[in-house]
């Protein structure tokens, strides 16, 4: 999002405001709004339109239109991804000659560098393309918190981490929940983690890549309970990427064997952070675990192909690898 210092730079004639962080692109085309009504009246000076319908010379008609009682124009395209490949060349013909009246936002979830669209919104400046990719999972529960200050309330670090865990990754769901949740908290005291579970309720599935961290954890119990919150993901896909993940623990732990516990992420092709706990889980497994694990996932493949309940099949194999034998 644009600083104050970008704020009082002059005004580009063109913004392409893109990424998937839709609370992002709401507050950025807020501050775009705020800076130019403070110009003059944007109820006589402002068009918008949506790029799944609108045609280019509407869009570049409104850019050339003279402002009334105001020094500048608004004109906002939104889900400017959406448009059409000739509607789209209308606007990287304007932008060759914008008219120096009129700022052209174009809001957009995505749009590849290479278009013509997005090099001709570049080549007005490196600040002309404001970037709203969403934030990494691990980042948010910061940004959670800062955000509920906004709000008025004040997080814990559990209970900002919770509201991510039931709401996702959403901004705009987060920010909706951090409303309500400053409606109903009553006190000075920090809202803390059993509130927000009394609070909120789940609407975030959970990724398969976290069920599969703890399968390769042995956590039979998470794995129960990650279940029964993915209802989007099919048990053949899962074992697909639970056998995956069993055959890197088969490499971390042959390579620990060797003497080189950290030549993991070299002969798995994979970056440091996506491979950093495999070591600690291939210690939770022998090596004739491990492959009976495998063998068994074969087996479970062919009778979830053979007329077995695909889900009950997945969940007994799950419970036969991750439950550990006593003794």
């Amino acid at each position: 999002m644009p600083t104050n210092k970008k704020q009082e730079a002059p005004l580009l004639p063109i913004y392409l405001i893109v990424g998937e962080d839709a609370l992002k692109r709401d507050t950025v085309m807020k501050r775009l709004r705020a800076r130019l009504a403070a110009l003059g009246d944007l109820s006589f000076n402002a068009d918008e339109f949506n790029g799944e319908t609108a045609v280019g010379d509407d869009v570049v008609t409104a850019c050339n239109t003279v402002p009334f009682a105001s020094p500048v124009r608004l004109v906002e395209v939104r889900a400017a991804d959406k448009l059409k490949k000739a509607d789209a060349e209308a606007l990287v013909s304007y932008l060759s000659s914008p008219s120096e009246t009129t700022v052209l936002a174009l809001v957009a979830e995505k749009l590849a560098k290479n278009t013509r669209l997005y090099k001709a919104v570049a080549a007005h400046g490196k600040t002309a393309v404001i970037d709203c990719a969403p934030l990494k999972r691990y980042e948010l529960p910061k940004t959670v918190r800062a955000m509920a200050v906004g709000h008025g309330v004040t997080l814990t670090e559990g209970a900002a981490n919770k509201l991510v865990d039931l709401v996702g990754e959403d901004t705009v769901h987060l920010d909706n929940e951090l409303k309500k949740i400053a409606l109903a908290h009553r006190g000075a005291d920090a809202v803390n983690e059993h509130e927000i579970m009394g609070l909120v309720t789940r609407t975030a599935e959970v990724k398969p890549w976290e069920f599969v961290d703890a399968f390769a954890a042995r956590d039979a119990r998470k794995c129960l309970l990650y279940l029964g919150r993915m209802e989007s993901v099919s048990p053949h896909a899962l074992l697909a990427m639970c056998t995956s993940r069993l055959r890197e623990l088969v490499c971390a732990r042959t390579l620990a064997e060797r003497g080189n516990p950290r030549g993991v992420a070299a002969a798995l092709k994979m970056p440091d952070w996506r491979c950093k706990n495999h070591g600690t889980w291939a210690r939770g497994f022998s090596g004739e675990e491990l492959r009976r694990a495998i063998v068994t996932a074969r087996d479970t493949e062919r009778a979830m192909k053979s007329g077995a309940d695909p889900d009950a099949a997945f969940l007994d194999w799950v419970l036969q690898v991750t439950v550990r034998k006593a003794g």
